[in-house]
């Protein structure tokens, strides 16, 4: 099994840089996560009053939490859907089945 090499990468949120070690491979995944990541800060940062650093990141990381959770949720309810209409069909192949060849 081939080891993945990391490399250096900078990006920049709100005015500041960061330093990372990235995954060769991964490196527009990561520049493209930080510039979400930088507008999505942007937009809590100027509708607000003046807050600090950490506040922002603190009610962007709730935001995304929240949305990741209801996207979860309409994920899981999705695939219950179709299992359950997997089952149905199955159920309604057997029968078929079951009337042909009985």
């Amino acid at each position: 099994m081939e080891e993945m090499t990391t490399e250096p990468i900078s990006v920049e949120i709100l005015e500041r840089e960061y330093q990372f070690a990235c995954k060769t491979g991964e490196r527009e995944a990561l520049k493209a996560a930080a510039a979400f990541l930088d507008e999505r800060m942007r937009s809590i940062k100027d509708a607000g009053r003046l807050m600090a650093l950490e506040r922002i990141a603190v009610m962007t990381a709730l935001n995304l939490s929240d949305e990741l959770l209801k996207l979860k949720g309409i994920e899981k309810h999705r695939q219950e859907n179709v299992d359950s209409r997997i089952r149905l069909l199955v159920n309604e192949l057997d029968d078929a089945l079951d009337e042909h060849l009985g």
